[in-house]
């Protein structure tokens, strides 16, 4: 998006009069929210100027409130100072604004695509921040994390192992191995037994296949280090940590830069993908050596020496990584370089021995190693299920009635992370089976507990459409009460029955994000008992459903039978949607910024489980905004105002945690749309619960909140103390008829153009006048100051 912005030189006119000594500057620094703009909309004005930052991020002012040079105040990227603020012509009283664009973090370039091919990875890591608060419980909170990033690493392990079983059993094990599958695929002509090549032999074959999962791990390293080195490098202030107890991590000096522990599991699960391709290829061959002795022995050492290198993995995962009260600029370079340089040794030794000449050795049946997938599975379900005890554990400790689903969500989304990695090993593995055997007659297919995954996603569709349903007639039923509270609120005028239900239909569909805990249990505990039941019948059956169920009556029969196709064509459905809107997103920059909303949700947070997860960008954003907010306070004395909109909100809030306390209180928070509460406080309960907003309320500057009833996003903070927070519901829309002050209709603006309202200015203004400790701060209006109900 940076090179559609414009941007102009800034202009050198003559410089303003001289400030009296007295005089200081008033600041608002807007940071946008999901979905990203440009500075030229946020500051309302085509010629902007940018003040620092780089393509990435940046910090923009309108070109008129960039001063001469010459003025300490500001500098530029290029070295050149900026003068000072508030030289342009606008009303009087209201502060220079700045406008903090960082949307090119998450939709920048068109790589940022193929991100979707990390969602598992995303999700399980959101899992680590969704813990119950829980003060004094340290044993408890580590044993959670412990779990989550176990979990991560079977996500890793699944996800190598589907591709040695695309690469290694489906393509050159099984479709090579046999004249009439290899026979259709000109391409495979040279690993054909028939060939009687160097390359036919068995082990080669799968010593050649184990470059494709091999170069899968290199590459999903590769991107983990390099978007480390592009987001999360960057090094917050360094300051004296000031623990609070009831502000959480987020007010640590260490927690936005996770440099330690970043690097600790990128090498522990590139190692485990390493090592899972050099199982592969040892178990196959040490399966079939019996004679001659030395050989056989070979394959029993560098079988011990792969579950050592395992377990050595799995302990380094186990260890405790995050020092966030403190920056920790350590590598641990020993333990990052020798892990993934040990397992690509065992790797090249297994391929080494998979290859050595075995006379007599064919290929039949599937790729021995089936038991992997089910004992995948198994390790899975045994570990959201603990999680879930150690998580409603520390719910009861300290129960919150506004944490989602009683601080279950965190297991529920682990279940979730697990559920999408098995279902797209599944139905990709039925797909090529599909594809490579035309006449499904040649070859075994893919393993049996793969199979049995794909084939639930069809009734896991249907629980989905059920639950769709009723959220569907519980909002019609809350729009037609919608209607009379909406004609109570406009007396006198003249009633439009099409307004009234567009009104009320846009408020009853705001309320779906607070059903969004009722979804999410019904996904999940549906996802439990199906996978339950999958592994039991591929455990008991041996056999796809379709073949399990053939002797059964013709009704289950038919449903074991569609449910079989009807999941392979779904996955494959699935996975050509993703290529497509991938690719489109390569050419649009629209489509990747509609990728971009998904990534601002879903990577505010560090890769602390999982370190194939897409960038964490407040890794760079909150240093960013810390950096800004800090130096111009200290530099010019000034009042500072940070004005965040939706996901902005939230980077502002980490901001504020991040200041020292001198900083704070010539800082005021003003957010609109915000899903602090809404969102964060329901979901990361540990992080931004009732405790934690109470504290920032406590030690920073005035803070005051905007929101409306027909936003599906941002709402009510519900922060104790005086003065309120929260200011009452902004009319929406603004007018309900024509009127006067309206002469055309009102839009109905929902989660948009909060800065359009006259209420927001106001806030500000007040905001501004609360910091001068000298000046008292106009009173509010009582509506103004309206608790909102709820």
């Amino acid at each position: 998006m940076a090179g559609a912005q414009k941007h102009t030189t800034a202009p050198e006119p003559a410089p303003p009069p001289t400030a009296p000594p007295t005089a200081r500057p008033d600041l608002e620094l807007l940071v946008h929210g999901v979905g990203g703009t440009t500075p030229e909309k946020m500051l309302g004005d085509p010629r902007t100027v940018r003040v620092t930052g780089d393509d990435t991020a940046a910090v923009f002012r309108r070109a008129e409130d960039a001063g001469p040079p010459g003025d300490p105040d500001d500098a530029t990227t290029d070295g050149r100072p900026h003068g000072a603020p508030g030289r342009g012509d606008r009303p009087r009283g209201e502060p220079v604004q700045e406008a903090y664009v960082w949307c090119n973090l998450t939709s920048g370039n068109a790589s940022r695509a193929l991100w979707l091919l990390l969602l598992p990875f995303m999700v399980v890591n959101l899992a680590h921040w969704m813990r119950p608060a829980a003060p004094g419980r340290t044993r408890t909170v580590r044993l959670y994390g412990l779990l989550v990033r176990l979990a991560a690493l079977s996500l890793t392990v699944l996800l190598v192992a589907a591709a040695c079983e695309v690469a290694l059993d489906l393509v050159a094990w099984q479709c090579a191995g046999v004249t009439a599958c290899s026979g259709r695929h000109s391409w495979l002509h040279f690993l054909s037994p028939a060939g009687h090549g160097w390359w036919s032999a068995p082990g080669r074959r799968l010593a050649l296949a184990a470059l494709a999962p091999t170069a899968l791990t290199a590459l999903l390293w590769y991107l983990s280090h390099r978007t480390w080195s592009a987001y999360e490098s960057h090094r917050p202030m360094a300051r004296t940590p000031e623990p609070d107890p009831h502000a959480g991590a987020l007010a640590s000096p260490g927690f936005w830069y996770g440099r330690r522990l970043g690097a600790r599991l990128r090498a522990a699960h590139t190692a485990a993908g390493l090592l899972t391709v050099a199982a592969a290829l040892t178990v196959p061959a040490l399966h079939h050596d019996h004679h001659p002795a030395p050989l056989h022995t070979l394959g029993l050492i560098l079988g011990a020496a792969l579950l050592g290198w395992a377990l050595t993995v799995v302990v380094v995962v186990c260890r405790r990584g995050r020092s966030e009260t403190r920056l920790d600029p350590k590598t641990d370079r020993l333990l990052v370089r020798g892990l993934p340089l040990g397992a690509l040794a065992l790797l090249l030794l297994a391929a080494l021995y998979a290859g050595w000449s075995r006379p007599g050795w064919h290929s039949a049946g599937r790729l021995p190693g089936d038991p992997v997938f089910g004992a995948l599975m198994l390790t899975q379900g045994v570990l959201a299920v603990t999680l879930a005890v150690v998580a409603y554990d520390l719910y009861r400790r300290n129960p919150d009635p506004r944490a989602a689903m009683r601080g279950l969500g965190g297991p529920a989304v682990v279940l979730l992370a697990c559920a999408l990695g098995g279902v797209a090993s599944g139905g990709v593995a039925q797909r090529v089976a599909d594809w490579l055997d035309g006449t499904r007659a040649s070859l075994a297919g893919p393993p049996v507990t793969l199979t049995w995954q794909a084939s639930a996603i069809p009734p896991l569709l249907l629980v989905l459409l059920a639950t769709t349903a009723l959220l569907a007639a519980r909002v019609g039923r809350l729009a037609h009460a919608e209607r009379a509270r909406v004609r109570h609120q406009h007396p006198g005028e003249p009633e439009d029955p099409s307004r009234t239900r567009a009104i009320a239909r846009t408020r009853a569909m705001a309320t779906l994000t607070d059903r969004a805990p009722l979804l999410l249990a019904v996904v999940s505990v549906t996802t439990l008992l199906l996978g339950a039941a999958a592994l039991t019948g591929s455990l008991t059956t041996e056999v796809p459903p379709a073949r399990a169920a053939h002797d059964a009556g013709e009704p289950v029969r038919i449903a074991a039978e569609t449910a079989q196709a009807l999941g392979s064509w779904l996955v494959g459905l699935g996975l050509l949607l993703f290529v497509t809107w991938g690719r489109r997103a390569y050419k649009d920059a629209s489509a990747r910024r509609t990728i971009g909303i998904l990534w601002d949700v879903g990577t505010f947070w560090p890769r602390a489980a999982h370190p194939f997860a897409p960038p964490c960008y407040a890794e760079r954003a909150v240093p960013d905004l810390t950096w800004r907010t800090a130096t111009w306070t200290e530099r010019t004395g000034g009042r500072l105002v940070l004005s965040g909109h939706s996901q902005g909100s939230v980077l502002v809030a980490a901001a504020a945690w991040q200041l020292t306390p001198a900083t704070r209180e010539r800082v005021a928070l003003l957010t609109y749309g915000s899903p602090l509460e809404r969102l964060y406080g329901r979901w990361f309960p540990a992080h931004f619960g009732p405790d934690a907003l109470a504290a920032l309320h406590c030690d920073t500057g005035p803070w005051t909140n905007l929101y409306r009833r027909t936003d599906p996003i941002g709402g009510p903070l519900r922060v104790p103390g005086e003065p309120h927070v929260d200011h009452a519901p902004l009319d929406d829309p603004r007018a309900y008829g024509r009127s006067p002050e309206h002469p055309l209709p009102a839009p109905i603006l929902g989660h948009s153009d909060y800065q359009d309202d006259p209420a927001f200015a106001r806030a500000r203004a007040r905001l501004l006048a609360r910091l001068h400790p000298g000046l008292p701060a106009q009173r509010p209006s009582d509506r103004e100051a309206e608790e909102p109900a709820g």
